[in-house]
């Protein structure tokens, strides 16, 4: 009995325990479906923080730019503050010195308008003695008028006995001139070579010189005395107050020379020089002679025949005024 008893006793705490099992078994359950929840939740939390986080720091990165962009723009902006602080003092300098220089000139503008009331004054007095003077120089003036019309009335009257003269002088001189040519035409007829062109007594070049040469031949030397001799003679029948010269004019063709001179311009006048200081040795006053040189531009033929060449190479004398 005692058997069953023990039995029955075992028997009946089984449900017990398997009850308490359970209850623990759902405890653990709940405690582990807690546990489950709560990692899922703060997993979840931990996301979202993250997910702050990183937008925080992307925040707080734009943050740091704008704030770097800032503190570049204060500093520009505190540069410009400071020039523009710079320019205001300068400009404030120079209104200054403006300022000054105007001050400057109100003062100088007063004392010239001063010393300008006073030269107005002065100028003044100045224009009313000018305007005396000038009363007193037009009375001379007209005085001078009236003098002036009777010197022009003696200054065309000695004009016109100086035109009388100077064409008496003229008249002599080609008295003088028509004497000079006609002794040396009677001395001088039926040589070949020498003419009377005009006013001028030519002899030609080949009478004188030879070919392209300034040097006389014994028959130059020859003609060049008689010239000189004839010449004497009349000059010394010309008054001193007759203003006369004897002009030696060398003249050349004009085909290229082929001589030691270089052209026909120093030959032309090489040999009015060799006439003029042969004349000057053989007595003709040489106040009264002058060489002149034309090379071959003033030709009496304009032919290119040798006939015409020959007439172009030749020496002038010319009795003319000075």
């Amino acid at each position: 009995m005692a058997r069953r008893r023990h039995r029955s006793g075992s028997i009946n705490a089984w449900p017990g325990y398997v009850d308490a099992l359970s209850s623990l078994l759902m405890v653990v359950t709940f405690v582990l479906l807690v546990f489950v929840l709560g990692q899922e939740f703060l997993s979840a939390t931990i996301t979202q923080r993250e997910h702050a986080l990183e937008n925080l720091k992307q925040e707080l990165t734009h943050l740091s730019d704008m704030l770097s962009l800032s503190e570049a723009k204060v500093k520009t902006l505190s540069s410009a503050e400071q020039e523009q602080r710079a320019m205001v003092a300068t400009l404030k300098s120079q209104l200054d010195e403006r300022q000054h220089q105007l001050d400057d000139m109100q003062t100088h503008s007063k004392e010239v308008e001063s010393a300008q009331l006073g030269s107005i004054a002065d100028l003044s007095s100045q224009i009313t003695e000018l305007t005396r003077q000038l009363q007193a120089v037009s009375s001379a003036l007209e005085i001078e008028k009236k003098n002036e019309v009777d010197k022009d009335a003696r200054i065309a009257e000695l004009g016109q006995k100086l035109n009388i003269a100077l064409a008496d002088k003229v008249n002599q001189l080609q008295r003088y001139r028509s004497e000079f040519f006609g002794r040396l035409r009677d001395i001088l007829k039926n040589q070949p070579g020498i003419s009377i062109v005009g006013d001028r007594f030519v002899f030609q070049s080949e009478i004188l010189f030879p070919s392209g040469s300034a040097t006389l031949t014994p028959t130059g030397q020859k003609q060049l005395l008689t010239l000189a001799r004839t010449f004497r003679e009349v000059a010394a029948t010309i008054p001193s107050d007759v203003p006369w010269i004897l002009r030696v004019d060398g003249h050349a063709d004009r085909k290229p020379i082929r001589s030691t001179f270089p052209s026909n311009w120093e030959l032309s006048s090489a040999r009015a020089i060799t006439v003029v200081k042969t004349l000057i040795t053989n007595g003709v006053d040489p106040h009264h002679i002058a060489a002149t040189a034309f090379s071959g531009y003033q030709p009496l033929d304009n032919g290119s025949s040798p006939e015409a060449l020959a007439r172009n190479r030749r020496i002038e004398f010319r009795l003319t005024d000075r």
